[in-house]
């Protein structure tokens, strides 16, 4: 039985990248979405694109029975999972602190730090038979550097850090190592269509003068899910273009002194994401 993954929230953006940089490496892939058809379209496209097996699940959040549900499936058909990639999240935007309800508060605990604890525990107990394996947390550097009204999304990413470490240390003697990968500012499609603002952020400032690409994200998350990392656990990645390393972001004194409308036409490239802050 040749390698496999199981990718969460992988039906699009970084988690579909991801899933791709494996199964261009050969693994067989299982992909994670809240939506089970969406799921399966993208399993077909992995498949067809690099002729690996792929499946599709549709995955209920923060239960538990539907996660050991989908490992069973996973062991039925012969695989016991090699790598875990943690992707999905709930982002919690603008969430105010005087006015986010306790539910929706805890819906962002849940799922960030709960579930994955689940689907690690459930992927753990196969790689321990395996004789090893891996799982990347998909991070954030938010886990260090608080934004505006997501305070939820803030706590629940630095608690998965802690979790994290604790995992690597637990797991360490089965030969699984743990890690995460930090992204900051990625060229989602909410960066593209410049929701909540995200286009005109400081953290899009970086001593690199871009930010990450999917694919950027997808590299790091294989390097520290595949064995090209076999000596490496409890350790975070930090995929930002530098941006950590900034007491306070350096922005271009024209760029300060324009105004919104003109901000947004001159950084929107269209389909090909690309920031022009290098031109």
């Amino acid at each position: 039985m040749r390698q496999s993954v199981f990718v969460t929230g992988a039906t699009n953006g970084t988690g579909f990248a991801i899933a791709s940089r494996f199964a261009k490496e050969g693994y067989d892939v299982f992909i994670g979405s809240r939506t089970e058809e969406n799921a399966c379209v993208a399993a077909k496209q992995i498949s067809d694109a690099y002729g690996v097996f792929a499946k599709g699940y549709g995955m209920k959040v923060y239960d538990e029975a539907d996660v050991i549900r989908i490992f069973d499936d996973i062991r039925g058909m012969g695989y016991k999972l090699n790598t875990l990639v943690l992707n999905a999240a709930n982002l919690g935007i603008r969430q105010q602190f005087f006015d986010v309800s306790m539910e929706e508060f805890m819906d962002v605990i849940h799922t960030n730090m709960g579930w994955n604890f689940m689907l690690s525990r459930q992927a753990a107990i196969q790689m321990k038979e395996n004789g090893g394996g891996a799982i990347v947390f998909i991070n954030s550097n938010t886990a260090y550097r608080a934004i505006p009204d997501r305070i939820a999304y803030s706590a629940s990413k630095s608690g998965a850090l802690g979790m994290m470490r604790a995992m690597a240390l637990d797991l360490g003697r089965y030969n699984i190592r743990v890690n995460a990968v930090l992204p900051g500012m990625i060229k989602t499609e909410r960066w593209l269509t410049n929701y909540n603002d995200c286009r005109n952020a400081p953290s899009n400032y970086t001593p690199l003068g871009d930010i990450a690409e999917f694919e950027d994200i997808a590299d790091a998350a294989w390097y520290l899910g595949s064995a090209q990392s076999r000596n490496v656990t409890g350790t975070e990645l930090v995929v930002d273009g530098g941006n950590m390393i900034q007491l306070y972001p350096i922005i271009p004194e024209e760029r300060e002194h324009m105004s919104f409308c003109d901000k947004g036409s001159e950084t929107d490239n269209g389909a090909t994401g690309k920031s022009s802050s290098r031109s």
